[in-house]
């Protein structure tokens, strides 16, 4: 397993798509995932430390582990397959572990509410993960400015990849 940090939220203006990206702990490889916008807005006000005055979905779900007294040890991004990203919520319940079968966009939604690690499957960061090429970031830039990533992700049309991939 791999893990990963939260690095940044790309929403779109004009469409519906968001992509949530993750970046590998101490290597330059990124993971971007296509998410809903609800996901992403659950997301977002968490980061934002938006407060909400009634749970969400995803604060339900956090209240229902605590009710349990099952803690969240950390989410795992386990799967690929047909252009479709599969995690699970790695619990413990009574000093049992549980794997519970999940979206990404809803295990990262819950794993910022608790502040949990975030993990991926080699094989999926293998197969997903990008590196930002080098000869589109300004010199000396490398390791501290992402924009010119960021720059790449807010011009990618949505509706030019196949509609499965929102995970």
């Amino acid at each position: 397993m791999i893990e990963v940090t939260l690095e940044t939220l790309q929403m779109s203006l004009v469409s519906p798509h968001r992509i949530v990206v993750l970046r590998e702990v101490d290597v330059e490889r990124y993971l971007p995932i296509w998410i809903g916008p609800c996901e992403a807005e659950a997301i977002a006000n968490r980061l934002n430390n938006v407060e909400i005055p009634r749970p969400q979905t995803h604060d339900l779900l956090v209240n229902v582990l605590d009710a349990l007294d099952a803690d969240l040890l950390y989410i795992h991004i386990n799967a690929l397959a047909d252009n479709t990203f599969f995690a699970q919520l790695v619990l413990d319940v009574n000093a049992q572990r549980i794997e519970v079968d999940c979206r990404p966009s809803d295990a990262i939604a819950v794993a910022v509410r608790l502040d949990v690690p975030i993990y991926v499957a080699e094989e999926v960061m293998d197969e997903a993960g990008v590196y930002p090429e080098r000869d589109l970031m300004p010199q000396g830039q490398e390791d501290k400015d992402l924009s010119v990533f960021r720059d790449f992700l807010s011009t990618l049309d949505a509706d030019d990849l196949p509609s499965n991939q929102n995970s």
